[in-house]
């Protein structure tokens, strides 16, 4: 990388940081009240998009506390409507590839567990440094939960003694991710952690095609332009 190159993304990320801090502050001022309404649009929103309404299988985020569209109704409604849910968790990384390093230096990358149901949805507990639910490997009743991108450890090669969901990866059809702003090109800046840009190349990567890709945020505010990564989807 030229001096050049490096200097304007070292720019970028200074750029991305400073927006971050602006966006926390005004994240602060919501009230409970506001969230809870723009959340409710947000997903009636989704409901209504074709691209959700066709699909049959869709990932869905669960918000944190606080500052993030809040996702608990829109997972029930996806569920009562029968799609195949899957969440995001945090796991130790299989391989070196879509991984960062995590707390403590441990490299962590992410994937999506299947939910099952409303009971199986309300049952997942917070994890974590960021108060996030995340699913566990199984189920309250044992069932070994299907994913996404990667095939738990020790169980790389199919075996007819292990129940299917542990060996046979899910595709999506729908992503819906957070955001914490964009640009008018609809370029979307994360928490910069980098999690779902590495999660989605890894996917396309394995040969299936991309889901089609939605962001939300509970901000409004006039930004510069960023570097494209993802793009909300409408």
């Amino acid at each position: 990388m030229t001096t050049t190159a490096q200097s304007a993304l070292s720019a970028l990320k200074l750029q991305k940081r400073t927006l971050r801090r602006t966006i926390s502050k005004k994240l602060a001022e919501i009230t409970d009240g506001s969230l809870d309404e723009q959340s409710h649009a947000i997903m009636t929103r989704v409901l209504a998009h074709p691209a959700v309404q066709r699909c049959r299988s869709i990932s869905c985020y669960l918000n944190m506390p606080t500052g993030e569209v809040r996702t608990t109704h829109l997972t029930e409604k996806l569920l009562d409507e029968g799609k195949s849910l899957y969440v995001p968790r945090i796991i130790p990384t299989p391989s070196v590839s879509a991984s960062v390093q995590g707390p403590g230096g441990t490299t962590t990358t992410m994937d999506f567990f299947r939910v099952y149901n409303k009971t199986d949805l309300h049952s997942i507990q917070p994890t974590g440094l960021w108060g996030i639910r995340e699913p566990g490997d199984t189920t309250g009743t044992g069932e070994v939960r299907r994913r996404v991108l990667h095939i738990p450890s020790g169980q790389d090669q199919p075996d007819a003694s292990i129940p299917t969901p542990t060996h046979e990866l899910a595709d999506l059809d729908v992503i819906l991710l957070p955001g914490v702003a964009f640009d008018r090109t609809l370029s979307r800046l994360g928490h910069g952690k980098g999690y779902y840009d590495r999660f989605i190349a890894e996917y396309v990567h394995s040969g299936r095609k991309k889901p089609w890709l939605s962001a939300y945020t509970v901000v409004s505010l006039s930004i510069p332009f960023l570097s494209p990564r993802v793009k909300r989807g409408f």
